[in-house]
């Protein structure tokens, strides 16, 4: 009998918690380790703060997927692995010996110079944030005739978190400055029409973007810019980019330049072939890949497949990325900004699309009392 442990419940792991049963019917033993009970799907988190989603429309129970189908689930946070000795050690002081292990923990939203504390200072992961967000910025559009809300990130995030802000002032009927800082210009690596669509949607709604300028300091209710700028701010919310969990290069395990995971075309780490990965947590060593959800999604039954091959002792199969992928923006105001093969439309129609795909994402994995407390 071999021992899998799974290290994170995130969306590259979705298909294999729901198939535990074609490990344990051959008799080998499930174990999923994660900090919380939840996963929550990041894709849908702005449509959380702007009020479009409630909490339990975008997360999975994990913990339930796990033990409902015969799995042990551990609630701690991996440290670090002792490879040669096939030892998961938790942030509980507890170790867990595998026989095949897989990651699938994310990645981190990075403070920076900002102070890690502030009571005023958000970061975009871990999603849950988005919930204490969303009731902190409703708590100042109550009390403050004109709160000051300034988002540090001008990619993806930035966008729709500076978006999803605006939505739940309009929603609360009060007014809020609302600042996007991109330290580059808005939405940079896609298309410049994704960028002017942006830009003029922002405009319209008075959401002011302040390109080429990238938060430095957090001081007395102000947000400081590397130019010197003192911009007001009531909440400040980091999303500019997500940086590796220190894991990996803790364990002394190979990574690639980002510090992910290295892994080869199986998802497989190189120098310890029991040890596997997906999402935002690797590196895809054969071809670098975006930091986009859809990948997470397209490894998922190859990671499942590649973890029971491990188990017993056959031979895995290669992870194709595939080719182009859909990307859509959600602008806050049930508008989006949709971008494929360089072509780029927007209005209410990719909004309404975005929203099709998320639910139809939802409703392939979560399961049957997905919200209800796990069986004792």
């Amino acid at each position: 009998m071999a021992h899998l442990v799974l290290a994170g419940g995130g969306h590259a792991h979705l298909t294999t918690l729901l198939n535990i049963a074609a490990f344990r019917e051959r008799g080998h033993q499930v174990t999923l380790v994660s900090p919380t009970d939840y996963h929550y799907y990041s894709g849908m988190g702005p449509g959380l703060l702007a009020g479009l989603y409630k909490p339990e429309d975008l997360r999975f129970h994990i913990k339930k997927m796990a033990t409902d189908r015969g799995a042990d689930f551990i609630q701690a946070e991996a440290l670090r692995v002792e490879a040669d000795n096939r030892l998961l050690v938790l942030d509980s002081g507890r170790t867990v010996k595998y026989d095949v292990l897989s990651f699938n923990i994310g990645s981190k939203v990075s403070y920076g110079p900002v102070g890690e504390g502030e009571a005023s200072v958000f970061t975009v992961k871990p999603i849950q944030n988005l919930i204490r967000l969303r009731k902190k910025a409703l708590d100042l559009l109550k009390t403050l005739e004109l709160p000051g809300f300034v988002v540090a990130g001008g990619g993806p995030a930035g966008l729709e978190i500076a978006g999803a802000l605006h939505q739940l002032a309009k929603e609360a009927k009060k007014p809020a400055k609302i600042t996007l800082l991109a330290a580059g210009r808005l939405m940079e690596r896609f298309p410049e029409k994704v960028r002017q669509k942006a830009l003029k949607s922002f405009a319209r709604r008075g959401i002011l973007v302040e390109e080429g300028a990238s938060l430095s300091a957090v001081e007395n209710g102000f947000a400081i810019t590397d130019k010197g700028q003192k911009i007001e701010s009531s909440c400040i919310i980091l999303a500019w980019g997500v940086k590796a969990q220190e894991l990996f290069a803790r364990s002394n395990l190979p990574t690639g330049p980002d510090g992910n995971l290295a892994v080869n075309k199986y998802l497989a780490c190189k120098n310890h072939p029991e040890i596997f990965g997906g999402g935002d947590c690797i590196y895809f060593a054969e071809s670098p890949l975006d930091k986009v959800g859809v990948y997470p999604v397209r490894q998922n039954s190859i990671l499942f497949e590649n973890l029971l091959a491990a188990v017993e002792g056959k031979k895995p199969t290669p992870f194709d990325p595939g080719g182009p992928y859909l990307l859509i923006f959600n602008l806050g105001n049930k508008k989006a900004i949709l971008v494929k093969n360089g072509k780029v439309f927007s209005g209410q129609w990719a909004y309404w699309l975005k929203n099709f795909i998320d639910r139809r994402f939802m409703k392939r994995f979560q399961v049957s009392g997905e919200n209800l407390p796990a069986k004792k």
